[in-house]
């Protein structure tokens, strides 16, 4: 059977819990319509997560961005409603979605929203040299 549009994001079980990891999607041809002229406008959201108890299911969330193809929004509600949605559905550590709307009227739209589960640190990030850097330690 064909896909087809859809608002239901299905969900699976985060196959290792106990850690947090980066999950990271890029969707280069998210469209909606403007509300106010009817045309389309195109984005490219950038979607990065930390899993708590469940991830996104990849149809699911194809066919949850192509839902959005004939109806109107401005970018900064879209981009909200999508990280309310997500973050509704697998309830993350952390979310960040960057929407990068291309070019209208000769402006370019950036919009970037975040979600932290309450009481959720980050792990310190670890710094690595650069390819052919020598350690700091060895400075």
């Amino acid at each position: 059977m064909p896909s087809k549009p859809s608002k239901i994001l299905d969900i699976f079980q985060n196959p290792s819990p106990e850690r947090d990891y980066l999950v990271h999607f890029e969707v280069p041809e998210f469209t909606c319509l403007c509300p106010l002229t009817g045309q389309p406008d195109f984005a490219l959201l950038v979607i990065d997560y930390v899993p708590d108890r469940s991830n996104v299911e990849l149809k699911s969330l194809k066919n949850y961005m192509w839902s959005f193809r004939n109806e109107g929004a401005f970018h900064e509600a879209v981009t909200n409603r999508i990280l309310d949605d997500l973050t509704g559905a697998i309830r993350p550590r952390f979310m960040r979605l960057t929407a990068r709307w291309y070019v209208r009227g000769g402006i370019f739209t950036t919009v970037v929203v975040e979600h932290r589960k309450r009481g959720w640190k980050p792990a310190a990030p670890v710094q690595l040299p650069e390819p052919g850097e020598a350690p700091e330690s060895f400075r």
